[in-house]
């Protein structure tokens, strides 16, 4: 019964979730949150301040103290949009680490809201379809198209409520040339995705974030009659509360139900991207869900312990989905990568006893079966490098940082190379994946062997333990045959002999 515990660094304010898995489940037992604006100089001067960091440090330390009590078995620590656009991120993640131990991950606008797409989807049983979710936070806005469970679309905008406030409004109300502007902006960013969300017909939009919870706070006190959904705003009371926020100063705005004195300071700019949002995208209006970020850390991190939970099947869908995209994009031959894909896992099983790899190298191995010829997209020349450069940089979704890198790591040494301690590749992983990924790569070599003609000249492998010997039968169609196979497959009998102390040997049979 794992705890687990999610903080989520934003451009605003700093999170902390801890739950427990139980029964394949997460119970919550503790939630912190601060506002620390840590995005604030970022969208005026590029750079984090040293305050903000101080500020956002010392919050971190209280939720470290936090976590140590309650006795947290696993912590994941993420960053979104200031920490992307910060010109000293590295500082601030050196020095989160020297106050807490913690290992800071700034994630993509596309893996933000793949993880608050995991987050509501295994915790909320939306049973409409499509499902449109938005996440307007302090320096962007995360819109994402669910169908069914799965992701179809999104997109990342920079229209969080911090950076639009830092950018336009500089008086207390907003002048009218300043709402002009912001307004101007809001509408030019929308329109990049109006058109994609108008064709996807939502039936159900969901809004996530502190922002969206307090305007409908707002609506349902000005507008709602007892018993009504204090949680759902429509296109017309949206527009109508955007409207009479501009008006009000900030004593005024910080005087409505559901309003803090922090939020007081950024909900105009906050309301105008809803509004603009509703109206431009056709959108009857939105409710909204206290889950977030947080909540599809802390579903990821369960998924890692118990596959059986929701999220764990949530996460290998998205995570196939991911893969196949990626094929696609890349122009990748998707026959050939899921016949090697096959051969690999075909491996895997057949030669466990002689590897001993972890369980979890399967799945590595079967996405950079999928993914080893990525790099043909760039240039043959040195395509291995260009493999694992794309592996580990692209956003193939529902893997952590590490993972790709291990992904990118067996991919990358199907060449002359071998793996090394001393190459780039491998000096990033840690001092067991290091031991693994000879073993893992030289899998996925002999899965290409296999099927190196591209020709499905071999129906099936047989494969013999005897004597310190491994043999291959490959089993041809009928007088198709595998000549190239065998050539390839006896290349590997030397790494074969350095890696597995085994000797290797294959022969055709029809």
């Amino acid at each position: 019964m794992p705890t687990l515990a999610a903080v989520d660094i934003g451009s605003n304010s700093v999170r902390l979730k801890i739950a427990r898995l139980s029964r394949h489940r997460l119970l919550a037992i503790h939630e912190d949150r601060e506002v620390t604006r840590l995005g604030e100089s970022v969208f005026r001067s590029g750079f984090l301040s040293p305050n903000a960091i101080a500020y956002t440090v010392k919050v971190l330390r209280r939720f470290h103290r936090a976590a140590e009590n309650i006795g947290v078995d696993s912590v994941r620590v993420v960053a979104t949009s200031a920490l992307r656009d910060a010109g000293n991120s590295h500082a601030f993640v050196e020095w989160v680490r020297s106050a807490t131990g913690w290992n800071l991950e700034i994630i993509s606008g596309l893996e933000e809201a793949r993880l608050i797409h995991l987050g509501v989807i295994s915790t909320l049983r939306v049973n409409a379809s499509p499902v449109l979710l938005i996440d307007l936070g302090g320096g962007s806005c995360e819109l994402t198209i669910s169908a069914q469970g799965h992701i179809r679309s999104t997109i990342s905008l920079p229209l969080g409520a911090v950076r639009l406030t830092n950018e336009f409004l500089h008086h207390d109300p907003p002048r009218k040339s300043e709402l002009q502007q912001m307004r101007g902006f809001i509408a030019r960013e929308i329109e990049r995705t109006a058109d994609r969300i108008k064709r996807s017909r939502p039936k159900v939009v969901i809004a996530i974030s502190g922002t969206a919870e307090s305007l409908a706070a707002v609506c349902h006190g000005l507008y709602q009659t007892k018993g009504g959904r204090a949680r759902a705003v429509s296109h017309a009371q949206m527009s109508r509360i955007a409207k009479l926020l501009t008006r009000l100063p900030l004593e005024g705005r910080r005087r409505l139900s559901g309003v803090g004195p922090r939020r007081a300071e950024i909900i105009v700019a906050g309301a105008a991207a809803y509004a603009a949002l509703l109206e431009r995208c056709q959108l009857p209006g939105f409710r909204t869900s206290s889950l977030g970020l947080r909540d599809g850390l802390l579903a990821q991190m369960a998924a890692e312990y118990d596959r059986s939970t929701r999220s764990g099947r949530q996460i290998e869908s998205e995570r196939w989905d991911s893969i196949l995209n990626a094929v696609e994009h890349y122009r990748v031959d998707m026959e050939h990568a899921l016949e090697v894909r096959q051969s690999a896992m075909r491996l895997f099983s057949a030669l466990r006893p002689i590897h001993g790899l972890p369980q979890e190298y399967a799945e590595w191995l079967s996405a950079a079966a999928m993914l080893y010829e990525v790099g043909d997209y760039v240039s043959r020349n040195g395509r291995h490098r260009h493999t694992h450069y794309i592996i580990s940089h692209s956003d193939i979704l529902g893997y952590t940082p590490a993972q790709r890198s291990i992904i990118a790591a067996i991919a990358r040494y199907l060449g002359k190379s071998r793996p090394s301690p001393n190459d780039a590749a491998m000096k990033i992983l840690s001092s067991a994946d290091q031991k693994w990924i000879p073993k893992a790569s030289l899998l996925l070599r002999l899965a290409r062997a296999l099927n190196l003609s591209r020709s499905r000249a071999i129906q099936d492998v047989r494969i013999r333990h005897r004597d310190g010997e491994v043999q291959f039968i490959l089993v041809t169609q009928g007088r198709r045959a595998a000549d190239l196979e065998l050539w390839a497959v006896e290349k590997e009998k030397g790494y074969f002999r350095e890696v597995f102390g085994r000797e290797l040997s294959a022969a055709a049979a029809p």
